[in-house]
């Protein structure tokens, strides 16, 4: 996908799942904003952390008060909200993925990164392309009519 075939296809997730106005902070548009130039510059992993980080205080914000979230993770945040279980079993397959590259046991393990770098561009493209949807639905789940 060129650039403008990747923003294309964020305006096209708009059209398709925005069905009402909605309220977002100013830390979850930041970060959103974020996700999508990742996405679309070819940065997939940042876009993929980018869109979880934006989907974190979208949840404190919509679905908790913030005391009562403070100190939560990322993973109760997904067990404790109201989204459908479809959707938070995604979220956990997108925070797994997530782990994966960033709690990296052994750096120096990484034969299989370097003999095979395009599965893994390949792969990441794909994730991400997931993770902006996915972070999407979660933010367009509760909308103004």
């Amino acid at each position: 996908m060129t650039e403008e075939e990747k923003w294309a296809y964020i305006c096209s997730l708009d059209d398709e799942l925005l069905k009402g106005g909605i309220i977002l902070s100013e830390w979850t548009t930041y970060l959103v904003k974020d996700a999508e130039i990742a996405f679309c510059s070819g940065a997939y992993l940042s876009a993929i952390l980018s869109c979880q980080a934006a989907i974190e205080p979208h949840l404190r914000f919509d679905h908790f008060n913030k005391d009562e979230s403070k100190s939560w993770g990322f993973f109760k945040l997904i067990e404790e909200t109201v989204l459908p279980a479809e959707l938070k079993e995604k979220l956990h397959e997108l925070r797994r993925f997530r782990n994966k590259w960033v709690h990296v046991n052994d750096p120096a393990h990484d034969e299989e990164l370097l003999s095979k770098p395009e599965y893994h561009e390949a792969e990441m493209f794909q994730v991400s392309k997931i993770s902006i949807r996915t972070m999407l639905i979660v933010l367009y789940s509760n909308p103004l009519i």
